[in-house]
């Protein structure tokens, strides 16, 4: 006669396997990572909101321009690190995003020379130049002046980093090239530091007074 078994204790009734806490914790992180960085990027789209018209189209368009050029230009730089250790298998994707930070550097300036003409109109047409310079001249004078220049150094250094690397090809990680590969990881990161410098800047600019 056989007997059917039943559990002898609730611990058969519940499942084996639990998510891990690492497991749990990974997703966490992923999660809040992507959900970051989607914030992050949509940052520009806010000016739609804005209610004057030229702060709605340019804000949009320069703050588009803008991201875009930091995220390649940050990837870049982040990628000269390992390429100033002579690690060969990134040359072909350096040289690829070098000259997309060369376009993007150019797409940032110029949109943002647009947004400029707008920002030094005087204050009879409510230019946020003349407004911070009377109410708040330590922004004008040292945040605003910083962001005017630094960003404009990523277009020529875009530009020299783009051609060094498709002009010596895998020849600049031979041992007599060794100087060139040094000054060209640097500039990129340079660049990178500066876009960053100026994407935070003109953020804080923004915050205070707007076009």
């Amino acid at each position: 006669m056989v007997q059917q078994s039943t559990p002898d204790s609730t611990t058969d009734l519940i499942p084996s396997e639990f998510p891990r806490q690492l497991d749990i914790a990974q997703v966490s992180v992923y999660g809040l990572s992507i959900l970051s960085a989607g914030l992050f990027l949509f940052m520009p789209f806010v000016n739609v909101l804005h209610p004057s018209p030229w702060q709605r189209w340019m804000g949009t368009i320069h703050g588009m321009g803008s991201m875009l050029a930091l995220v390649v230009m940050a990837y870049t730089g982040h990628l000269a690190f390992p390429l100033l250790r002579g690690v060969g298998k990134i040359l072909p994707q350096m040289r690829t995003l070098a000259f997309w930070s060369t376009l993007l550097s150019f797409l940032a300036i110029a949109t943002g020379n647009l947004s400029y003409m707008r920002y030094r109109a005087g204050a009879d047409f409510g230019g946020a130049r003349a407004w911070l310079k009377s109410n708040s001249p330590l922004v004008q004078y040292v945040l605003m002046e910083y962001h005017e220049f630094t960003v404009l150094f990523t277009l020529p250094l875009a530009a020299a980093c783009t051609w060094i690397l498709w002009y010596y090809g895998d020849s600049i990680l031979e041992k007599k090239n060794r100087p060139v590969l040094t000054a060209t990881c640097v500039a990129l990161m340079g660049i990178m530091f500066f876009a960053m410098g100026g994407m935070v800047s003109g953020l804080g600019v923004a915050k205070i007074r707007a076009l």
